[in-house]
């Protein structure tokens, strides 16, 4: 892929990482450096795991409320001969935007970076082996990542357990062979080539984790091909999970209100005032919440086309 950057995108990306070499859009020339994309829910351990890796002082989530709330890159650095740069990215679940949003951002960097020429070889997914089990957003934030690399790139996917320091060795072995044997969470993927590894919170371990996919070939997950290929936002596959689960979540919402409505009617019956006054501001919040689902499918296409534009103004790889 590195034939595709022009000599002159090249210097281009040069003068820029020459400029300002701490910038979380930081881009070595892209023919001398493979670059990696860690995914995972918020809380999982990705911004960790990168600055770690990475020696960078990206900033990280504590708790469930994110930092990351768009695409930032590490500094380059070394495993085996090979210079990295491992990719940050917002989880599905995410605190601060919603998830067309955060499907509009990774699409974006991912689809730009591929026309550049950068060599993708793989994509990390965090999961922290502490949490009892996969929750539904946990679970959710799985199934997305799953769309975005398609199943042609599973061989070059790796699913990376941490926080083993906050298990005993048969509670973190117990939910390991958990994860790795049943369908609903890692089998299907492990299944087809992806492996799983732990992470022992050393930078050791990080680039023992990252040596996986150094000599692997660069791939294309199935998200850069089908917008590469022409495909609207709106018909990928990851966008069809996601329509598909923010269906759930409306569904879920409109039988909330009509439960609203239910107590409310009861409530003016009974002349209970303060109950009333309850239910109508839960209502007046259900109803922002099903109308925010509603609007997030209608404004992506042109807001990824918007992002398109601002990440190559970023990165100083504009076409012409």
């Amino acid at each position: 892929m590195g034939q595709l950057l022009a000599c002159s995108r090249r210097s281009q990306l040069k003068k820029f990482a020459d400029e300002d070499p701490k910038s979380p859009y930081y881009a070595p020339p892209v023919d001398e450096t493979i670059y990696i994309a860690v995914m995972g829910s918020t809380g999982s351990g990705k911004t960790t795991f990168i600055n770690l890796a990475s020696g960078s002082h990206l900033r990280a989530s504590s708790g469930l409320e994110s930092c990351t709330n768009e695409v930032q890159t590490s500094s380059p650095f070394n495993v085996g001969g090979q210079q990295v740069v491992l990719i940050d990215t917002p989880g599905f679940d995410d605190t601060t935007v919603t998830d067309t949003d955060v499907l509009r951002l990774i699409a974006a960097y991912l689809v730009t970076t591929n026309k550049q020429g950068a060599r993708l070889v793989g994509a990390i997914y965090m999961h922290r082996i502490s949490d009892l089990r996969l929750t539904g957003s946990a679970l959710r934030d799985f199934r997305m990542f799953q769309e975005l690399c398609g199943e042609e790139a599973y061989p070059n996917v790796l699913i990376v357990t941490n926080m083993w320091q906050n298990v005993t060795a048969e509670e973190g072995n117990e939910r390991e062979r958990e994860l790795a044997t049943k369908d609903i969470f890692f089998k299907p993927i492990l299944d087809k080539h992806a492996k799983m590894l732990r992470h022992e919170n050393t930078q050791k371990s990080a680039h023992s984790i990252i040596q996986n996919l150094v000599e692997k070939e660069p791939v294309v997950l199935q998200i850069q091909r089908e917008l590469g290929e022409g495909m609207d936002i709106t018909q990928t596959a990851a966008y069809k999970q996601l329509d598909k689960e923010m269906s759930e979540l409306a569904a879920r919402h409109k039988k909330e209100l009509e439960g609203l409505r239910e107590e409310m009617a009861e409530a003016e019956r009974s002349q209970d005032e303060e109950t009333r006054n309850e239910l109508q501001e839960e209502m007046r919040k259900v109803e922002a919440e099903l109308q925010q689902a509603q609007n997030q499918s209608s404004r992506l296409g042109s807001e990824y086309q918007a992002e398109l534009r601002r990440i190559e103004e970023m990165l100083h790889v504009k076409d012409g």
